[in-house]
């Protein structure tokens, strides 16, 4: 008999739903879109109850047609690091303060400088930065102190969906890492870090592994989608880690490299291990294991802006056309992809996008290109560091909107100078979501064997060498930006 899952991707600016049956195949998926609000420069909003009327309304148009019966699970992976503060009725008292929201410099500073970022590593496995919750909780605490007394339980966005299909407080130790508030490498809250935050242990949620179930859909919820009141809702997974999932990177020399809203690069390992500096995030996998991830904060947006706010397009793929071959490699336009500020390597949230080398017989395609190159060329340094921290990049999946351009592909394999495995399946987190709440309802013995069966390539990007060596020399170039331009910023 043929068994349902729905796997949840709550991104930044809308909720993906799939409904996958018991084999991996795909038979539906909807898309809803909600609101971001932007109160003020550099913050960054949105409602948990629009996520809630967004699957509200997605499941119900999910599920037109199929037998409702056959649903057994649910899985989310979810936007990480959101603050969702609730009160003691459950009731939300603000807005979420989103990943990509800027407004922590000072409390990121204080965390990094004050307290220390060796005693951060210490603590947690990771140094702070503006996009983690610790500091949104102490932005809250200086800045809405009366609103901050109310707290009576902290989570992050997929945990609130979580909460109201159960009634349960949980989150997972993939998404809850990104807090920093979790000491990683002991799976545990670091009770320090709540003490430095003014928080108790009792306002935060349950901690699970993601493919753990954390309850069966309330009988209210189960009447309102028509499902069985059976059917099981699994921890789930911050975004990257469920899109890991969904791509296949479950293993030790596996990499996934995520092309959405924001860029990352995703590398699962055995043991607990952090870089030096922490300038990439260490944190717990959903496969009950580890895994080192660099995070920047603008990447398939960069492309977005430029087309829809600057070009007035639509049509990326009539720019894309605009670009030659053999001008990979051969640009003089350069782009600073920090239009959001940037988290990996850099931690400046003061960090701006800039247009640099434009002359008299610049082209709109050589600036379109820039930004493509970009994006490129900042994941390149992220994956820098992790290759001098002793691992050995040698291959990787590619996920996300930005994966879906040829262009893009091309680029970043020669800028990467690795080949690029494209899934057959481009709905990394969602997937991922569906696979975990296979695993928790007895459909697979574990996630490796699942993940290994279901996931396909369907192309692999090569690097061709003359352009990675062009690549390699533009990159060369590229990295003196950042360095010439950071006091400027600052002081912009």
């Amino acid at each position: 008999m043929t068994r349902y899952y729905i796997g949840v991707d709550l991104g930044t600016s809308s909720m993906k739903l799939l409904l996958v049956d018991c084999d991996g195949n795909i038979k539906n998926k909807v898309s809803k879109e909600y609101n971001v609000y932007f109160p003020a420069p550099g913050y960054s909003e949105q409602a948990p109850e629009d996520w809630w009327s967004a699957l509200c309304e997605g499941i119900d148009e999910l599920l037109c047609g199929f037998d409702r019966s056959l649903v057994c699970g649910i899985g989310a992976g979810g936007q990480m690091h959101g603050l969702v503060v609730l009160d003691r009725d459950d009731n939300v008292i603000r807005p979420a303060i989103l990943w990509n929201d800027g407004r922590t410099y000072a409390q990121t500073d204080y965390l990094n400088n004050v307290i220390g970022k060796e005693k951060l590593l210490e603590l947690t496995g990771n140094i702070a930065f503006a996009g983690f919750t610790a500091p949104k909780i102490l932005w809250m605490k200086e800045n809405e102190s009366e609103k901050f007394s109310k707290i009576d339980k902290i989570m992050l966005p997929k945990d609130y969906i979580n909460y109201r299909l159960t009634g349960v407080h949980a989150s997972d130790l993939s998404d809850a890492s990104g807090m920093l508030l979790l000491d990683c490498k002991n799976k545990c809250w670091s009770k320090e870090m709540l003490e430095i935050c003014g928080i108790s242990e009792e306002k935060l949620p349950k901690l699970f592994e993601s493919y753990d179930v954390i309850g069966n859909i309330l009988p209210e919820i189960a009447e309102l989608f028509g499902l069985s009141k059976d059917v099981k809702v699994v921890a789930g997974a911050g975004d990257n880690a469920a899109a890991a999932i969904g791509t296949g990177a479950v293993s030790d020399g596996d990499c996934n490299i995520s092309l959405g809203t924001s860029g990352t690069v995703f590398m699962p390992c055995k043991n607990f291990s952090s870089a030096a500096d922490g300038a990439i995030h260490a944190f717990c996998h959903a496969n009950g294991e580890f895994h080192l991830m660099s995070c920047i904060l603008s990447a398939a947006s960069c492309n977005k802006w430029f087309c829809e706010e600057i070009l007035g397009t639509s049509d990326y793929r009539a720019e894309e056309e605009k670009v030659s071959t053999d001008a990979l490699g051969n640009n003089h336009v350069f782009f600073l992809p920090y239009l959001m500020g940037e988290r990996s390597p850099i931690n400046d949230t003061n960090a701006r996008g800039t247009l640099v080398g434009m002359r008299m017989d610049t082209t709109r395609a050589d600036i379109y290109q820039a930004v493509l190159e970009g994006v490129a060329f900042v994941l390149k340094e992220n994956m820098d560091i992790v290759s001098a921290a002793g691992v050995n990049i040698t291959h990787s999946t590619l996920c996300g909107g930005g994966a879906r351009s040829r262009l893009w592909r091309k680029i970043l394999a020669n800028t990467l100078n690795i080949p690029l495995e494209i899934p057959t399946t481009e709905e990394g987190p969602g997937y991922g979501g569906a696979i975990l709440a296979m695993v928790a309802s007895g459909e697979y013995e574990n996630l490796s064997e699942c993940a290994k069966k279901f996931v396909k390539i369907r192309e692999t990007v090569y690097p061709d060498p003359d352009i990675a060596a062009r690549y390699e020399e533009k990159y060369q170039k590229f990295k003196k930006l950042y360095p010439a331009l950071k006091d400027f910023f600052n002081e912009a």
